[in-house]
């Protein structure tokens, strides 16, 4: 069930276009929260709460110089995302799909 709840963290970080916007702005890199701000018309508070759901999924790793938060993607998230939707999405035909309700 654990996982199941981690996974959830992941998928929920994916469900929002401002986050997924985000995603595509790290892309280029790592980049401070000031300029991420600006072209995702956010606030400091929006982008905090964005980037802590992002940080928490584990799809982007976030360090601190001075005041400002840096961010940027982590590979090790993104291989974890991409095995675990390959996981729940493949049908597992070792178990027994038998109904057992019109008996």
């Amino acid at each position: 069930m654990d996982t199941f709840v981690e996974d959830a963290k992941i998928f929920k970080a994916l469900c929002d276009p401002k986050r997924l916007a985000i995603l595509q702005e790290l892309r280029a890199g790592e980049k401070c929260a000031c300029v991420l701000q600006q072209p995702l018309d956010l606030t400091q508070s929006g982008l905090s709460y964005h980037m802590k759901i992002l940080c928490d999924s584990g799809l982007v790793i976030s360090r601190q110089e001075g005041k400002w938060m840096h961010y940027r993607l982590s590979l090790s998230g993104r291989d974890y995302a991409m095995e675990r939707l390959r996981v729940l999405t493949t049908p597992n035909t070792t178990e027994s799909t038998g109904c057992s309700c019109s008996k």
